[in-house]
């Protein structure tokens, strides 16, 4: 945690050597899980989501850790790589439970035609074993929710990220895939043959689809965050268990700085810093706990800016999210 001016301004080439990153901005990125620390109440909350195999809807500003929650849990209980769904104002369940290229098809059927041989210039894996037709099952995949509800021995974890910038539809659309568990293909329901396998979402693991149907064996834990910026219908709320993620404490956020920087974090410029980060956030400031950590990262080292560099730089990484 030293800061280093590498780049001066002068226009004189110099191979200099980059300072060591971040913890948490070394790629390939690592799990973050392990340095979470929950807030008072949150584990109560993914104990109740679990025995009641019902989603979390975690709600909280920007940058408060509720996506960093699941991994945390991912990797405690052992379920595996996380499945994400990062929601937009044009997702769609149905892109959440399966992707079917159909137009890659058409084209490749179309190619098969025009080749006049009966593999013509298509890879093999385009074509059925039985005979010379296109086979469907490259041109399907299945989205993060629908891998999720793929029948497994142990659940796995989905994050649903950022509901709250949904269409207004969405969570009502979702309703009845929870409760269920399952859903169906319709391009797999109507196929002349019984058992397709198709590829997982984020792999190249293939499942075997019969007749179209998905159904979880065990449900998947599922976190849903929300920066709050809008109200879900009584009927989607009454299916989740809500956590609102509490404002933060010098104690709380001091712990966070801790597990991701270590002992390094238990000076006074560092305690300075986290009584400054939560007085700013309890008056009404938008700032998010990751600001904390590259402030301290940059400025809690025994080289780190003094005086009027060290303010600027405080400034700079420490701004209010709300403005430009």
């Amino acid at each position: 945690m030293t800061w280093e001016s590498c780049y001066r301004g002068d226009g004189v080439p110099r191979g200099v050597k980059l300072p060591e990153p971040p913890p948490w901005r070394t790629f390939p990125r690592r799990p973050l899980g392990t340095a979470f620390q929950p807030p008072e109440g949150l584990t109560d909350a993914v104990n109740a989501a679990l025995c009641l195999r019902r989603p979390l809807l975690v709600t909280g500003a920007p940058g408060a850790g509720k996506s960093t929650l699941i991994e945390s849990v991912a990797a405690e209980l052992q379920l595996g790589r996380v499945l994400r769904w990062h929601v937009t104002s044009r997702s769609t369940l149905a892109e959440a439970l399966y992707r079917y290229d159909v137009l890659g098809r058409i084209h490749a059927q179309q190619l098969a035609r025009g080749s006049g041989r009966s593999h013509g210039s298509l890879p093999r894996r385009f074509y059925r074993a039985s005979n010379s037709a296109i086979d469907i099952a490259p041109f399907l995949q299945l989205g993060p929710l629908g891998t999720a509800l793929l029948p497994t021995s142990r659940p796995r974890a989905l994050l649903i990220d950022e509901i709250d910038k949904s269409d207004l539809d969405l969570p009502s659309d979702l309703l009845d895939v929870l409760e269920r568990g399952a859903f169906e293909i319709p391009e797999l329901a109507r196929y002349d043959r019984d058992a397709v396998n198709v590829r997982e979402w984020g792999g190249d693991t293939r499942h075997a689809i019969v007749r179209g149907q998905v159904a979880c064996t065990e449900f998947p834990f599922i976190v849903m965050t929300s920066n709050g910026e809008r109200d879900f219908p009584a009927p989607f709320l009454r299916r989740c268990v809500r956590f609102a993620m509490p404002e933060p404490t010098v104690d709380m956020t001091g712990r966070i700085v801790a597990a991701h920087l270590g002992a390094a974090a238990g000076s006074q410029a560092v305690a300075d810093l986290v009584s400054e980060f939560v007085t700013r956030v309890r008056t009404g400031e938008n700032l998010a706990v990751d600001q904390l950590l590259s402030v301290v990262f940059l400025l809690a080292g025994d080289g780190a800016a003094k005086g009027e560099q060290r303010d600027r730089i405080r400034r700079l990484v420490m701004r209010e999210l709300s403005r430009v």
